[in-house]
């Protein structure tokens, strides 16, 4: 079994910035690929960026060079720095983790999530 929780929601305006953390508790964390997907109000869930236990990183097209995934594993801890945020990054972000040893850009990859933290990214 593996707890995911996360942490560094908030409110802020167009332009700023966020990091937002999600620690894992298990034994083999160091080996688990981690996931960051979003949840805007009334559409689906939707991929953000990925990272596997070797720092191989993937992101979606939309935050492509304005966030930034990483991961301590002495910490447990995965990151996901979000610089020039836009309104449109307004969501629910959900930390996912999966023992499958690869970049993972798809929820159904994932066996693992947090409970999400809150993002709202004002005009």
């Amino acid at each position: 079994q593996v707890l995911l929780v996360e942490s560094g929601g908030g409110l802020v305006q167009a332009g700023g910035s966020l990091r937002l953390s999600c620690t894992a508790s298990g034994r083999t964390y160091r080996t688990y690929t981690m996931g960051w997907f979003r949840q805007a109000p009334g559409k689906e869930r939707e991929f953000v960026a990925t990272i596997t236990w070797s720092a191989i990183t993937s992101y979606a097209d939309s935050v492509k060079g304005r966030f930034t995934i990483s991961r301590d594993n002495a910490k447990n801890t995965v990151y996901l720095q979000m610089n020039r945020l836009e309104p449109e990054d307004t969501a629910v972000y959900y930390c996912a983790a999966s023992t499958v040893v690869a970049p993972i850009r798809v929820e159904d990859g994932y066996p693992y999530w947090g409970q999400g933290t809150q993002v709202t990214v004002s005009s």
